[in-house]
């Protein structure tokens, strides 16, 4: 049979390589690969506590990468899937992210062994801490970082998942955080515009897109039940406050509480009254006698009883800081803590007020308490 002339004119050496070339093609293709994947992977820890005493904070930094000849090589795209973020009523099941903020003016023992005492998954929670620019910021810092230390090299299971701790770039507006100092009435509307201040810095900071709750508490909140995350979440209320009383010392040995936080209230006619007869940039302020606003406070609402229904709820139009719960769409929908007067309210009511205006319900549970020590009491 006559070869064609295009295959005669072909160099044997091409042919050679050519059927070389198939037979590595095939061999590729259809050989087994040593080194695939198994069908099925372990599945990674949720959020791994972290190794080291100063861990990073909420959102995912990457440490920028450099190459050889010195220019910078852009960060990889991440894809975070807001919408498969749940905030349920059982969130230690759906494995639920949650950021403890707290503005920390003055380090209590107390507060930390509290903290530690959540029974709540430590590697589920994250923590947050904004310090003032001060003597006593400084000292609250060192001590902070003390048991940071001491708690971040410890058990694994005690470790918390990240831990941010902010200083304020801005004066505080009071030298003393004494009691009698911070509550008198002509310092709250300074010393709450600083509070807003100091706790959108810590909120904007931290808020990460794995959060799926926020909790703030105040340093001096040394007194919750162990499961205080798990309670209030299991209400599925987007703002949710518990009532915060104060345990002080009595004249004859012991102690007994006393209502503490009055911003947690339902309106009142009186109140909305006085508003409309306010300058634009006056605040109403709760708990001073000078101005009586006759609204219903949540800490008068308190049943005392050892059988009380611990889970009543009900509506809010104001809530106070000492422990709020928010979810953190609510907070990513835009409600901060207007550092002015916003409907002629500050800080956390001004927060309350922001948030019912974005379409959030706040809520309260009069007879689950929390408490703060009197400073008599503070070791």
């Amino acid at each position: 049979m006559a070869i064609s002339r295009s295959l005669r004119r072909t160099n044997p050496i091409t042919l050679v390589l050519a059927t070389l070339l198939v037979i590595g093609f095939f061999f590729f293709v259809f050989s087994p690969s040593s080194n695939a994947a198994p069908t099925t992977l372990p599945k990674a820890k949720h959020n791994s506590p972290a190794s080291n005493p100063l861990s990073p904070p909420t959102a995912p930094f990457r440490k920028e990468i450099l190459q050889s000849n010195g220019r910078r090589v852009p960060p990889p795209v991440v894809h975070y899937k807001l919408n498969n973020l749940t905030t349920s009523t059982d969130p230690v099941a759906n494995q639920e992210t949650v950021l403890i903020l707290t503005p920390l003016a003055r380090f209590y023992q107390e507060y930390w062994d509290n903290l530690l005492a959540l029974s709540y998954p430590h590697h589920l929670i994250a923590l947050g801490f904004i310090t003032p620019k001060n003597k006593e910021g400084n000292a609250a810092t060192a001590a902070l970082q003390e048991a940071i230390t001491k708690t971040q090299s410890g058990p694994e299971a005690k470790r918390f998942a990240s831990i941010t701790v902010l200083r304020q770039d801005f004066d505080p507006p009071l030298q003393s955080q004494e009691e009698t100092e911070r509550h008198k009435m002509e310092n709250q509307k300074a010393r709450r515009a600083s509070m807003s201040r100091a706790r959108n810095s810590l909120l904007f900071t931290t808020l990460g897109p794995s959060t799926a709750w926020v909790l703030w508490l105040d340093s001096d909140i040394t007194e919750t039940p162990h499961t205080l995350i798990q309670d209030l979440a299991a209400h599925d209320k987007p703002i949710i406050v518990p009532n915060c009383f104060q345990r002080y010392n009595v004249v004859d040995g012991g102690s007994a509480i006393r209502p503490y936080d009055y911003n947690s209230w339902q309106d009142s006619q009186v109140a909305l009254d006085i508003a409309n007869s306010m300058g634009p940039d006056d605040i109403l302020l709760e708990g001073y006698e000078n101005m009586a606003t006759y609204r219903t406070l949540m800490a008068m609402l308190a049943d005392n009883s050892p059988l009380r229904d611990q889970s009543r709820i009900i509506p809010l139009d104001g809530v106070g800081g000492t422990a709020l719960m928010v979810k953190a769409e609510v907070h990513r929908d835009g409600a901060m803590f207007p550092p002015f007067a916003f409907y002629h309210l500050i800080e956390t009511e001004g927060f309350a007020k922001m948030a019912r205006r974005l379409g959030w319900g706040c809520w309260g549970l009069p007879n689950y308490f929390v408490s703060i020590l009197s400073h008599d009491m503070i070791q």
